[in-house]
């Protein structure tokens, strides 16, 4: 079994134009799932403002309100604003060793040329062994507002990798994505909740000024580097290694994600990890649900006969999602029209626009 984890970004919106500076999206930085506790303020810290840990506390001693940029004290704030200093020493150390690892893993990775186009692996510190059926892992990965799968099962208990450091969380092993170099990457910037797609045109189809394949090619020449724009009359920077769009005003995430492409087989070479990752093995019939008004979670069912008779199911939804894993789909239920944004992961009722969150199981 596999269940994914979403950001806060599923919140549906309007498709806009690539934001500048001084909008706002009402999104957090911090991350909920799966978290390394370098670069999370400390609780204790922000409650009371005194942590027993002192010096070893491997959170950071700062205000939690300045680090999302609206600390509404400002210089008046009781606690710190800077993340200089913050954090113990052994936090910053453990942070440095494990970031120069993951460059330089990344830098050195083989290139698949078996005609794989993917391949994620776990390594236990004996070897790299491929997980079987990942085509699950990459479908998640490649969605902007996914920020974690967690599988379960093996022979390490639930191993949860984070998207964003490309990292297991809280075990001693290792996660790796390795591709064939001919991977296409999407960039996407939050606005209003909801993860955007540089290139993508906005709501009055003007053309978005930077496409991601601008934004990638410079990333790929300098991943430590940054890409500047205009949007009108404002500069806007993207600096790959914060990952964060800078404007004048404000500061804005932004997420690097691949195309997503169905594997055509499986190809030997590599011991598999199949009796690691057995759950992904059988992780092969997909449930879609949506949230109830009570904040239960119901599938999708035809429901033929009844009064709330639907025109899809799982199946039917699941079809669609795997044609484009980005994409939107329409269906009735008692004559209203209604669209899934799997983007968004979102349902609304194109009546009355009211919405609901919907997910995918894999079970």
């Amino acid at each position: 079994m596999a269940s994914a984890s979403k950001s806060d970004e599923e919140i549906v919106s309007d498709t806009e134009s690539i934001p500048t500076g001084s909008e706002s999206d009402g999104s957090s930085d911090e991350e909920t799932d799966c978290q390394s506790q370098v670069g999370v303020p400390c609780k204790f810290y922000n409650s009371r403002g005194g942590c027993r840990d002192g010096a070893k506390c491997s959170y950071l001693h700062v205000c939690k309100y300045a680090l999302k940029g609206n600390c509404r004290n400002g210089s008046n704030c009781k606690q710190s604003h800077s993340t200089v200093g913050s954090a113990s020493s052994g936090a910053s150390n453990r942070a440095s060793v494990r970031s120069a690892s993951s460059e330089e893993e990344e830098r050195t990775a083989p290139k698949l040329t078996d005609g794989r186009f993917y391949q994620w692996q776990l390594n236990d510190g004996n070897s790299w062994m491929d997980i079987d059926n990942d085509h699950v892992i990459e479908a998640q990965y490649s969605l902007p507002h996914t920020k974690s799968i967690k599988i379960y099962n093996t022979p390490y208990g639930a191993v949860c990798i984070n998207f964003n450091r490309i990292r297991v969380c809280g075990k001693s092993l290792k996660v790796r994505r390795l591709d064939d170099g001919k991977t296409v990457w999407n960039w996407y910037c939050t606005l209003r909740r909801k993860w955007i797609k540089y290139g993508d045109k906005d709501s009055k189809g003007n053309t978005s000024p930077v496409t991601s394949s601008d934004i990638d090619r410079n990333f790929q020449s300098d991943p430590k580097g940054s890409f500047t724009f205009s949007v009108g009359a404002e500069t806007l920077e993207i600096r790959f290694k914060e990952m964060r769009q800078v404007g004048k005003n404000r500061k804005r995430r932004v997420t690097r994600r691949p195309v997503y492409r169905q594997q055509q087989a499986t190809a030997a070479g590599v011991p598999q990890a199949t009796s690691a990752v057995r759950t992904l093995s059988v992780g092969t019939s997909p449930k879609w649900q949506f949230k109830g008004d009570n904040g239960g979670w119901h599938e999708f069912k035809h429901r033929r006969g009844t009064p709330s008779e639907c025109s899809v199911n799982s199946k039917d939804i699941e079809k669609t999602y795997q044609q484009n894993p980005s994409g939107t789909l329409s269906f009735t239920v008692k004559g209203d029209t209604y669209k899934l944004d799997f983007g968004a992961m979102m349902q609304t009722n194109l009546k009355n626009n009211h919405t609901r969150k919907i997910r995918r199981l894999i079970v």
